[in-house]
């Protein structure tokens, strides 16, 4: 009789112990997982829907790596004023409201001179696809001289973007680096792009590779602005359902971006993108994803408004 309650004692006790190390291994997964998200979208960041931080200091961003020093960027900004280099822009004298933010975002190659009025002057950060790096090798003295204090994020995958010395990218980074010993430049890690990778099924349901989409620059640059930004006004960029809407009551055409005058309907080109079987943009798609952040985050749309 004595065996056998002992043998059930034994059994408690380990019963006991197989309990307490589970919930220890789920606390430490989920702790550890916790702070992987941190590390790349803040405490704050996209994915658990809460306010912006109301912190005001700089801090470190470790998805993205400076090509000069390799220490993460260090930045933080009040009001974030995000361009579009959409045709919308144009005829909008948008240029003043724009330059009095804390920080100006442009993307890729868009220009201000001889746009000014109606996007600005200032660029505090300009988001850079690896494919567009070419069009910035063409104006290096434009983009990276001196005096010009911008800050540069460049995007791509790991192929281009490697630090062993085999990427092709990185590598014409790093030239323009050494030219011009002053200027910024960045670069984002693989975790980081993977974790993009990651945000747009979460949230759209759809593997990126195996549903043949790029990300675009847009998708990239939102991204970043809402881990560096408190708050963020984004001018030019329609909604997901303003081609369909605006295009069935006549409403004018406009150039894809604004400092290409002849170039494709902005409207004709989402669609091709949209549509596309394999290596698009899916523009529409993005949108309605930062309609859905905006409901959660202090962003703000104007030429045109949301809604």
């Amino acid at each position: 009789m004595i065996k056998g309650f002992d043998r059930r004692k034994s059994i408690l006790v380990l019963s006991s112990i197989l309990v307490v190390s589970l919930f220890v291994a789920v606390v430490h997964y989920t702790h550890d997982n916790s702070l992987l998200l941190q590390s790349y979208l803040g405490q704050n960041g996209i994915l658990n829907r809460t306010a912006f931080t109301n912190d005001q200091q700089p801090r470190d961003h470790p998805g993205y790596i400076s090509v000069t020093t390799q220490q993460p960027l260090h930045l933080h900004c009040d009001l974030c004023s995000v361009v579009s280099s959409s045709g919308q822009m144009l005829g909008q004298q948008a240029g003043r409201a724009i330059d009095q933010s804390a920080c100006v975002w442009r993307m890729n190659n868009a220009p201000t001179v001889g746009f000014e009025t109606d996007v600005g002057t200032r660029t505090s950060v300009r988001v850079v696809s690896h494919t567009s790096v070419p069009l910035l090798q063409q104006r290096q003295r434009h983009y990276f001289a001196e005096a010009n204090e911008t800050i540069y994020v460049v995007w791509g995958p790991y192929r281009n973007m490697r630090r062993d010395g085999k990427g092709a990218t990185y590598n014409e980074l790093r030239k323009m680096a050494r030219n011009y010993p002053h200027a910024k430049i960045y670069v984002t890690t693989e975790e980081r792009m993977n974790y993009c990778d990651k945000i747009f099924k979460l949230e759209t349901g759809k593997d990126r590779v195996l549903s043949g989409t790029y990300l675009s620059t847009g998708w990239f640059t939102l991204v970043l602005a809402m881990d560096v930004c408190h708050k963020i006004h984004i001018f030019g960029m329609v909604n997901d359902t303003y081609c369909r809407f605006h295009r069935a009551g006549g409403h004018k055409k406009v150039p894809y971006h604004y400092y290409e005058a002849g170039g494709l309907d902005e409207c004709a080109e989402y669609a091709l993108h949209e549509n596309a079987l394999y290596g698009g943009h899916r523009f529409i798609t993005e949108k309605a994803v930062f309609a859905k952040w905006a409901k959660y985050h202090s962003i703000t749309f104007s030429h045109p408004a949301s809604g």
